[in-house]
């Protein structure tokens, strides 16, 4: 992907439109991420439980994902993805196995709770983009046309 270069000012600084437009992209990131961690909290779920819930479920490789494919995604150290994953498997919303063509790797799957409480976690997270989308979409054209 190419970036088009920054329209600028004549003296190279941006100008006060550039500054209300990225302030109103980071504002509707905001809102959702707020929705995201309240509705998360409402299942009893800390946001990156969810968010390595949704990891799991939308994962496309061979197999069954694991801890490192955990911690990637997430961007977090494998050792905080150890600590993640264990408190998913005491809350019996993770199963994990032990990879058997590689002893130390550790694939994960999704409980049929933790199926359960995605799904109703994702199908309220697609009502709130859809009803965010104009909003988003009106400030991403406008982004690409500054």
């Amino acid at each position: 992907m190419t970036r088009k270069p920054t329209r600028k000012r004549a003296n190279g600084s941006l100008r006060p439109a550039d500054f209300r437009l990225l302030a109103e992209f980071r504002l509707v990131l905001r809102r959702f991420m707020q929705f995201s961690e309240s509705a998360a909290a409402e299942v009893g779920l800390e946001p990156q439980q969810h968010q390595a819930l949704l990891v799991i479920k939308a994962y496309e490789g061979d197999g069954r994902p694991s801890v490192g494919h955990i911690a990637e995604q997430l961007g977090i150290r494998h050792h905080s993805a150890v600590g993640l994953v264990d408190r998913l498997v005491a809350a019996e919303l993770l199963t994990r196995k032990t990879d058997s063509a590689d002893r130390r790797r550790v694939k994960l799957g999704l409980t049929p709770k933790a199926d359960r409480t995605l799904e109703a976690l994702s199908s309220a997270h697609r009502d709130e983009l859809r009803q965010m989308a104009p909003m988003l979409r009106a400030t991403l054209t406008r982004l690409e046309s500054s």
